[in-house]
């Protein structure tokens, strides 16, 4: 299982090309064969779930086919492909054979976006995205531990939404703990479908964060005996490239 997160920065005062790029992208994603799952998405302002959008900020993921024939060139071990490997920290455009549709790469070079695109592989997980298991079947533990990539997504009930929102801060990593290189929050719609994509050196760093910090440990299980989710989903990405940037960084060179 192969697939891909493209985060994309618009120019100052273009915010509202990335807001019509959430409708007019549909009909090229949804056309591709080769994709087997896709999500628009936008972000939040302050990395993770926010109720104030980033306007100039905005995502999608793309989850490619077995028959696609990407899985064989992406997701092995061997790093001599110069498409997996990650460059330098200066904002580029990547122009990747990855990324299809085309329309998409020429929309986002038109409007002179940054753009980042995460080449990931499942490892682990659990819970499903609108009913689907989009990336496959997962096991819960791998036994991976290397850097690692994070997606938490969850549709929040809306009689919950108060509760969330008063609490979701907690639950989210703060710059300076070991091994935490930052997150982007992501969401299909606002307020209510939200996810955050967290970066980490090692698998055991996001487990000392996670077992040892009293705050999150409050808000999981506020979750659970409240409630608060009508649908779910962890999983956890052995990070395979990283082409491009966010705001002139490359993310796995940054320290949060």
């Amino acid at each position: 299982m192969f697939c891909q997160l493209v985060i994309v920065r618009y120019p100052r005062w273009l915010g509202w090309a990335g807001l019509l790029s959430m409708a007019v992208f549909r009909i090229p994603l949804a056309a591709n064969k080769k994709i087997s799952f896709w999500k628009l998405l936008g972000c939040g302002k302050n990395g993770g779930f926010d109720m104030v959008p980033d306007w100039r900020q905005w995502g999608v993921m793309v989850v490619w086919s077995e028959e696609s024939g990407v899985e064989s060139e992406g997701s092995g071990e061997d790093n001599s492909n110069p498409k997996l490997q990650t460059p330098n920290s200066k904002p580029t455009t990547p122009d990747s054979s990855l990324l299809t549709p085309d329309f998409l790469l020429s929309w986002w070079r038109f409007f002179g976006c940054e753009v980042c695109v995460f080449t990931l592989q499942p490892v682990e997980g659990h819970g499903s995205w609108d009913g689907q298991q989009c990336f496959g079947e997962l096991p819960r533990q791998s036994g991976y531990k290397e850097q690692i990539a994070v997606l938490t997504r969850a549709t929040i009930r809306t009689g919950k939404l108060r509760r969330f929102w008063k609490h979701a801060a907690q639950a989210a990593p703060a710059p300076g703990i070991p091994g935490y290189r930052g997150s982007i929050g992501i969401g299909e719609m606002p307020w209510i479908k939200q996810a955050t994509f967290s970066i980490w050196e090692s698998s055991q760093h996001l487990k000392a964060w996670a077992y040892q910090s009293a705050a999150h440990s409050d808000v999981i299980r506020k979750t659970r005996s409240e409630n608060w989710y009508s649908e779910e989903m962890f999983v956890r990405f052995a990070i395979r490239s990283v082409a491009g940037t966010i705001r002139g960084e490359n993310p796995l060179e940054r320290k949060a």
